[in-house]
């Protein structure tokens, strides 16, 4: 069975940083672009990072 995975579509991220300040050690930004990254290869799926996913205004991230 496949782990899920969390994708960011960094064209429709505009780079607001709610995913950041609800679940820093998933999330970060880049230092160019200003869009979402995640900082970790292999992140665990909690409550945190479901919340940062219903949270994103323009709904780029998801659970593939």
């Amino acid at each position: 069975m496949k782990q899920t995975e969390i994708v960011i579509d960094t064209y429709l991220c505009n780079g607001c940083g709610s995913c950041v300040e609800l679940c820093p050690e998933v999330f970060g930004m880049d230092e160019i672009g200003e869009k979402a990254i995640l900082v970790t290869s292999e992140p665990e799926i909690t409550d945190k990072v479901r919340e940062a996913i219903i949270y994103c205004p323009e709904k780029c991230i998801e659970l593939i």
